[in-house]
């Protein structure tokens, strides 16, 4: 579809709605507004509007839909799949300055929100209502926004489930500019299409999500981590579908290697609690009282020891479990820190066929000479797969990258996984969507696309 160019008097119009103070154009939009952390991907909106409420963002997007000019909704831009690039130009919508924090419901244990608001402030306001909210992405600078659109999932999905799992509740601006409510407070709801479910992973394309109802639990009391080194890495991992058949649940099961723990040590300036084996498990129990968790972590402990684990190290303080988590949390940045460029495989297989997956990426390694790091969260079998361009010349990489993708996707495809795990579509990876999803999902969500933007203004060029 061709869309049409802001023009100097659709700029002003939209300077009405959100105020002058509130709307960038042209040459004024700052560089970090043409990517996300993708990186490579670079395309300036011709304007960026900050609106303050649900009303101005559905007379912008009204507007937008009568002149056929594309909007491009934008968190804080912390994706890695493009998503939030304004791929033709158009309006993009940030909702940073959306970010009020609007009621605590103790008694329903809701939290309602703007999109703007942070994870990590979200994460400190509960608290200290002794209340938590679940899901732990490592961005902890996303807004709630962004990870209501990506279905983000994080550390802890093990446990308790993603993003879409404390949903109950949106207000929705559709594309033709009206205001919606999807769901609620309800715990329980059997009317109909579940258009709330719908909405969340989305990535903008559907509607604008300008108030969410988080679902809250209450706090744990206690937290205690093991770190488990073993000998390799394919025996760490082949012992993660057997700590799940134990029942004592973790809320966390991670595996790393030695050389990204390496790499984030040379980031973050400070050692690593071990970092002496080839391979790791990092583990985390939480719950109400000590005895339970130690009665879950002792029997996950032996598991690990009749596989070959090297030792057990137990995280009991507050100020061990921040020295292990925050390196855990550096693993992106210290990756790239290490080479000239990167581009990430965010993949999900079944719990049991993780280790088959992990192996391949080591075929892969070696038959396209490109050097691979790994980590994930092994216990939901989302593995991040990084592919570093090194010395390699820009060219070169591409073609090596993309053959890679093909072969890791393909990989997927086989062991009944697909192509994304909690990062989402958006621009990078809608080339192998179809290929995993297959030509009839491909075509549904098409037509759902349609049915909510026949004009295809919202975020376009993504997910579909």
């Amino acid at each position: 579809m061709k869309f049409n160019a802001v023009k100097p008097e659709d700029i002003q119009y939209l300077g009405s709605i959100v105020g002058k103070e509130n709307l960038v154009a042209g040459d004024d939009i700052h560089e970090d507004f043409s990517h996300d952390e993708l990186g490579d991907l670079k395309k300036f909106p011709e304007i960026l509007v900050y609106p303050k409420n649900s009303e101005e963002v559905a007379e912008i997007v009204r507007f937008a839909n009568q002149k056929c000019i594309p909007v491009t909704p934008r968190g804080q831009g912390t994706g890695l799949v493009g998503a939030s690039v304004a791929l033709h130009g158009g309006i993009m919508l940030s909702t940073a300055r959306m970010n009020r924090i609007l009621e605590l419901d103790e008694e329903n244990l809701t939290l309602t929100v703007e999109p703007g608001v942070l994870l990590m402030e979200i994460a400190a306001f509960v608290e200290e209502h002794d209340l938590f909210y679940p899901p732990d992405p490592g961005e902890k600078s996303a807004s709630i926004g962004g990870n209501i659109n990506t279905n983000a999932g994080g550390m802890r999905a093990v446990k308790y489930g993603v993003t879409r799992d404390y949903v109950r509740g949106l207000e929705v601006v559709l594309p033709n500019g009206d205001i919606t409510w999807f769901g609620g407070k309800i715990v329980k709801n059997s009317s109909g299409y579940s258009l709330k479910d719908l909405i969340v992973g989305s990535e903008g394309t559907l509607g604008i999500v300008t108030r969410a109802i988080l679902r809250l639990l209450p706090r744990p009391a206690k937290a205690i981590s093991l770190l488990v080194p073993f000998p390799d890495l394919e025996r760490a991992i082949e012992t993660v579908p057997l700590i799940i058949q134990s029942k004592a649940v973790p809320t966390a099961i991670e595996y790393m290697e030695r050389a990204v723990i390496e790499n984030s040590e040379d980031f973050l300036g400070k050692k690593f609690p071990d970092s002496s084996s080839d391979a790791y498990l990092l583990l985390t129990f939480d719950g109400h009282s000590r005895e339970d968790i130690e009665k879950d972590y002792e029997k996950v402990a032996h598991i690990c020891l009749n596989k070959g684990a090297l030792d057990i190290l137990i995280s009991d303080t507050q100020e061990r479990q921040d020295m292990i988590w925050s390196a855990r949390g550096a693993f992106l940045e210290a990756i790239k820190a290490s080479t000239t460029e990167m581009d990430e495989c965010d993949v999900v297989v079944p719990r049991n066929r993780v280790a088959e997956f992990v192996k391949f990426t080591k075929v892969v390694e070696a038959e396209e000479s490109l050097r691979i790091r790994s980590f994930g969260h092994a216990g939901d079998g989302n593995l991040h797969v990084y592919l570093l361009r090194d010395e390699l010349s820009k060219e070169e990489f591409n073609k090596r990258l993309h053959k890679s993708f093909l072969r890791f996707y393909q990989k997927a495809k086989e062991l009944g996984g697909q192509v994304s795990g909690e990062h989402g579509i958006g621009f990078a990876k809608r080339p192998f969507l179809e290929d995993v999803s297959g030509s009839i999902q491909l075509d549904l969500m098409r037509q759902i696309k349609r049915a909510f933007d026949p004009n295809n203004i919202l975020n376009p060029g993504k997910v579909v």
